[in-house]
């Protein structure tokens, strides 16, 4: 995801950049803290620590669609650190905002495309279910995955897809 929290380009986006928001946050909880039982923001059937956590914590993402899955993981829990380092330099911005009153909800990967351990690069389409101050919404984006120093990283999205 692009970055922003709402579509068209206004705060953090599951995949990808943040425009505008109330501030960056680094809340993501390790495989060791309370919150690491829960299930999984991602959609698979793990608790956090096992599934997108352990990514969070620093190991890398075998694949384009987990980084995808770990990345709207990263959102849910406002982790900007992980955001930021499985973000492709050329396209990384400063800083990620999280916008004040948006909750990530759910996850659905309708597509991918490479993004394996023999691939050199990938793309996810996917939707992103949120309520941002009691609206829900939706994102839908195909997301650009490249290796770099031969981890998967964010390239960029597009939300303009039908």
């Amino acid at each position: 995801m692009t970055g922003s929290s709402r579509p068209r380009g206004t705060s953090p986006r599951p995949g990808g950049a943040s425009q505008r928001g109330q501030g960056a946050s680094s809340r993501g909880a390790g495989t060791d803290s309370p919150s690491s039982r829960r299930p999984c923001p991602c959609g698979l059937p793990a608790a956090y620590g096992e599934c997108c956590g352990r990514f969070h914590a620093g190991r890398p993402a075998p694949t384009a669609e987990l980084l995808m899955r770990s990345r709207f993981a990263a959102f849910a829990v406002e982790d900007e650190a992980y955001l930021l380092r499985t973000w492709h330099p050329a396209t990384r911005p400063p800083r990620v905002e999280f916008e004040r009153g948006m909750r990530w909800s759910g996850l659905e990967i309708e597509e991918v495309s490479g993004g394996s351990a023999v691939h050199t690069a990938g793309t996810v389409t996917f939707r992103a279910c949120y309520t941002f101050r009691g609206t829900p919404g939706e994102l839908r984006e195909r997301s650009r995955f490249s290796r770099h120093d031969g981890a998967w990283v964010y390239v960029d999205g597009d939300t303009g897809i039908g």
